[in-house]
């Protein structure tokens, strides 16, 4: 948890020149709102504190019996991080109404124009890593992130920025089986293999395909090239085969994955994946 100023968030300028620099892909979404990114006051008025919170997930990772796998955030044997973690935050939410009466609060969780690493980086909580991931130095980047904005004025975090720690280090970027790590600190998600195989409508080709080893739903590649999180290659035996995936109707999506992160990609763009990397 961090604590910090509703003020212009760091990266700012950095975000609106990636914006204009075309490099999000289909995400159009991410272009809107700027005037909101910069001032989070304009998403609760009166603002005084925006409350960071990381909420850890799984290192191992999720895994079919025909050994094929998934990025670690998609817990497929849970429900959605959103559906799972606004209802913990919203109980820290009225806390804070208790604490401090008439104060009102907004919570966010992947549903509001904020720059949520921005705002987790200036409490103090961790640096912005060359992969653009926020990192946690005592414990890595494998972590959701949630905030509440509240009218209470609460004491901003006695840590200042965290400055970055990456050094000399680009393990992250020459990982990047795309290349969608143009440089460090730079991306370009039209090439980014989580875009690709949950965000991007069309299909998965043959030629990324090949570029998933046996990933076919997001991508850790630069996450587990970091040094700050631990080396946990055990995997976690949670899904149907790839072949039992392909044969999925769509009540049966709906039933076992209709409220995990599957169901935004949907199980015709997942079956798309499994075939591109099967290939």
């Amino acid at each position: 948890m961090g604590f910090s100023r509703p003020e212009r968030p760091l990266f700012f300028d950095q975000f609106c020149s990636w914006i204009a620099a075309g490099k999000y892909g289909e995400m159009a979404w991410l272009g809107r709102n700027q005037e909101l990114r910069g001032n989070p006051t304009r998403l609760l008025d009166g603002c005084q504190t925006v409350i960071s919170l990381a909420y850890p997930y799984a290192c191992r990772k999720p895994c079919t019996p025909d050994g094929f796998t998934t990025a670690r955030y998609a817990e497929p044997d849970k429900t959605d991080y959103h559906d799972r973690l606004r209802p913990l935050a919203q109980e820290l939410a009225l806390s804070i109404v208790s604490w401090c009466p008439g104060s009102k609060t907004r919570v966010c969780v992947d549903s509001a124009p904020i720059l949520e690493r921005s705002f987790a980086c200036a409490s103090g909580m961790g640096f912005i890593g060359k992969n653009n991931m926020l990192i946690m130095p005592e414990y890595g980047s494998y972590v959701f992130l949630v905030e509440i904005l509240t009218t209470a004025f609460l004491s901003p975090s006695d840590n200042e920025p965290m400055k970055n720690h990456c050094g000399s280090c680009s393990r992250c970027v020459d990982a990047c089986p795309t290349g969608a790590l143009d440089g460090p600190f730079s991306i370009d998600a039209s090439r980014c293999l989580s875009y690709l195989t949950i965000e991007h409508r069309g299909e998965v080709g043959n030629e990324t395909g090949r570029k998933m080893g046996d990933c076919f739903f997001g991508c850790d590649a630069c996450q587990e090239a970091c040094p700050f999180n631990e080396e946990e290659l055990s995997r976690d035996l949670c899904l149907p085969s790839t072949a039992d995936i392909l044969r999925m109707e769509r009540k049966d999506f709906e039933e076992k994955f209709g409220k995990t992160a599957f169901a935004r990609a949907g199980l015709e763009k997942l079956k798309g994946n499994i075939r591109a990397v099967r290939s």
